[in-house]
């Protein structure tokens, strides 16, 4: 006998306009969201490359920690360089534990200080934010945290994304990758970054739950902007060579190991004062065990997370984190982890799949090459 229903997954503001869309929901993360549309993956994640694509991610949690020396104090929960942040800009991190692995990765950009000092506006994953927000309270708790429930979060993906917003949100443009403004529009305020999780140019903007479909509906109406679904995010990821928490990087694995050393910075290695310091930095001076590669695969058959990693003699030497077809490249790829001795570029392995071997090599990522807009060099 049943004690209790299955309680039935949240719903982001944008419910009702995905079931209008024709959006095949599904569950993520404890919410209803739509995998793809009618379109499917496939033309969705190209659209994106080529046009601009709207993502729905209210689904992720959105905060801002206050109070003073708020940047030093959240430091001692992360190794990024959160201190040196100047206002408007945006840094990639990742809470540690005291083993060195990742409780999970975030984006912090500084805000413009109030009287009750510095502010920073934290974006976490939907998975992870309830524990995310109770570890920052027990560990920081001389520091306000206000947790932005009444806000949405959309992201605007690919080329035309810059063209397309700035028709509606004059002055965006101006941005760069990694900086964010707050921007009017109606009678919302908005917080929009330039950055994202597709490799493209794009943005992500939030703003208040009420204000998020009439901004869709707009955006919409362009003739180069399609809504996208979950299927063709992680495809995009996945060509970024970007890590999905719970998947690439997760409890058992250090920045180090997941190829994330570049967002920790030279002062933070020397200073450490973060949870888990005495291993990342042990790794980042004798070397690691284990290493994030990206992985070509020289047939059609896509390998999933999941299956084993072997060398040449048919020893296993790791496993697929992430895995599946390039829409971008017409062929499969995948990540995951290796001994640093199989990490080197153009390195042969075979991928398991079913009990056969799938032949693979060792490649740089990103497998599709990013189009951040970053600031010309003079």
């Amino acid at each position: 006998m049943t004690s209790e229903l299955e309680q039935a997954p949240a719903r982001t503001p944008l419910y009702a306009r995905h079931i209008a869309l024709g959006g095949r929901m599904v569950e993520f993360a404890g919410y209803a969201l739509p995998v793809n549309y009618s379109k499917g993956v496939l033309a969705e994640h190209l659209h994106t490359r080529a046009h601009a694509g709207l993502f729905d991610v209210s689904h992720m949690g959105q905060a801002v920690l206050s109070g003073r020396d708020a940047a030093k104090k959240l430091e001692s929960l992360l190794p990024g360089d959160i201190v040196s942040l100047e206002p408007g800009r945006i840094r990639y991190s990742q809470f540690t534990n005291e083993q060195g692995g990742i409780l999970d990765d975030l984006m912090v950009t500084r805000l413009a200080p109030d009287a009750k000092g510095e502010r920073l506006f934290l974006v976490v994953n939907a998975a992870c934010k309830a524990a995310d927000f109770a570890h920052l309270r027990a560990r920081l708790p001389s520091l306000r945290l206000d947790i932005l429930e009444d806000r949405a979060l959309l992201a605007l993906q690919g080329p035309s994304a810059a063209e397309v917003l700035e028709r509606h949100v004059p002055g965006v443009s101006a941005l760069n990758f990694m900086a964010q403004g707050v921007f009017r529009w109606r009678d919302a305020e908005l917080f929009i970054s330039r950055s994202g999780y597709t490799g493209e140019d794009g943005f992500e903007i939030s703003l208040p739950a009420d204000a998020a479909r009439p901004f869709a509906d707009l955006l919409l109406l362009e003739d180069n902007v399609e809504p996208i679904g979950l299927g063709a995010r992680d495809s995009l990821r996945l060509e970024a060579g970007l890590c999905l928490y719970g998947h690439d990087i997760d409890t058992t694995t250090s920045p180090v190991e997941a190829a994330l050393a570049w967002s920790i910075s030279k002062r933070r290695r020397e200073e450490g004062g973060f949870p888990g310091a005495a291993r990342i930095k042990q790794e980042l001076i004798s070397g690691l065990t284990r290493r994030r590669v990206g992985l070509a695969l020289e047939g059609k058959a896509p390998a999933r997370e999941g299956a084993e990693i072997a060398n040449a003699e048919g020893v296993v030497i790791g496993r697929v984190t992430s895995g599946g077809f390039a829409p971008s490249l017409g062929r499969p790829v995948a990540m995951g982890y290796v001994p640093p001795a199989f990490a080197l570029e153009g390195t042969l392995v075979n991928l398991i799949v079913r009990g056969k071997p799938l032949p693979a090599r060792v490649v740089a990522t990103p497998f599709v090459p990013s189009r951040y807009h970053r600031p010309a060099k003079a």
